[in-house]
Formats: structure tokens, C-alpha cells, sequence
């Protein structure tokens, strides 16, 4: 019998306490400042145009193959307002092979991508799973204006040093 009433107050405590879990989907839990989630394509506000300029060095070094990138001839250069000749095109992410490893955020000469805090980018078909170019501009520009990332002239991007 006192057992009975140990376990009643025990359950009542447990009751009463904050509780330790979340209910998923409606609620999220704060991410950690320094976790790497998809990358994503920065926007050169300076320029009004894309950092990246399809060079392929992230779709050469990328260890699993999920990049694809093509470039076109950039319509501000030819007008003077640019100093990029070239941008990119097209640029798909394969978001079920990508292993987050960020090697494309090292490699990339003009610093265009950037490991986003995203991480909920899960759906029903395969084909649903590939990141277009406007996916990862959207990642990208909405993490830019969280962290405070400015890409341009003169901010110190690796092609130019």
C-alpha cells in the first residue's frame, strides 16, 4: 500500500515539472549559432546581382557529386556597372546526396556560398529534394540578413586577394 502512494507522488512531481521535450513540428527548438546546415548562394546587394560567378569549383571538389553549375555572360559587366564577367546560370544542389561536409564553402574563390542554419528540407519524392538556383538564393539571402554577411566589392572575397 505505501508503495501505491510512492508511485502516486512520484507521478504528481513528474506532472508538475516543466517538461523536457517539444512538440515537434509546431515548435522548434533554437539552433546552435555555429551549426552547419545546407549551403546556399549569396546575393551581392552592392551589385544587385549573384556573388557566384559558375566557375565549377565547388561541382569539381564536391566529394559526393550533388553540385551542378552553369554559367552565363553577365549583362552589368558589359555595361560597366560589374566587375564579374560571368555568373552563374543554373546551380542545383541534390540535397539527398549532399553530406554537409562544406568543402564547397572552402573552395569557392569568390566566397558565393555559405553553410545556412537550414536543416528541415525533407519531402516525400526524390525529385522534390533537388535545390534549384531561387531555393538556394532564398537560403542563402535569408541567412545573409540573419547573420549579417556582406558580399561585395571590397568585403575581402578571396578572388580578389
Amino acid at each position: 500500500m505505501i508503495g501505491l502512494f510512492k508511485s502516486l507522488v512520484v507521478t504528481l512531481q513528474s506532472m508538475l515539472r516543466k517538461p523536457v521535450t517539444v512538440q515537434y513540428p509546431g515548435e522548434h527548438l533554437p539552433m546552435s549559432p555555429r551549426y552547419l546546415g545546407f549551403p546556399g548562394l549569396l546575393w551581392d546587394d552592392a551589385v544587385d546581382e549573384p556573388a557566384c560567378t559558375g566557375c565549377l569549383v565547388c561541382a569539381r571538389y564536391c566529394p559526393t557529386d550533388c553540385i551542378t553549375v552553369s554559367m552565363k555572360d553577365n549583362p552589368l559587366y558589359k555595361e560597366g556597372k560589374s566587375k564579374r564577367r560571368k555568373i552563374v546560370d543554373d546551380f542545383q544542389i541534390r540535397m539527398e546526396r549532399c553530406i554537409l561536409c562544406g568543402i564547397c564553402v572552402e573552395v569557392c574563390n569568390f566566397e558565393a556560398i555559405a553553410m545556412t542554419d537550414y536543416h528541415e528540407e525533407a519531402d516525400i519524392s526524390r525529385g522534390d529534394l533537388i535545390a534549384t538556383k531561387e531555393d538556394l538564393f532564398r537560403m542563402g539571402r535569408d541567412y545573409q540578413k540573419r547573420a549579417g554577411i556582406v558580399v561585395g566589392e571590397g568585403s575581402g572575397s578571396k578572388g580578389e586577394e
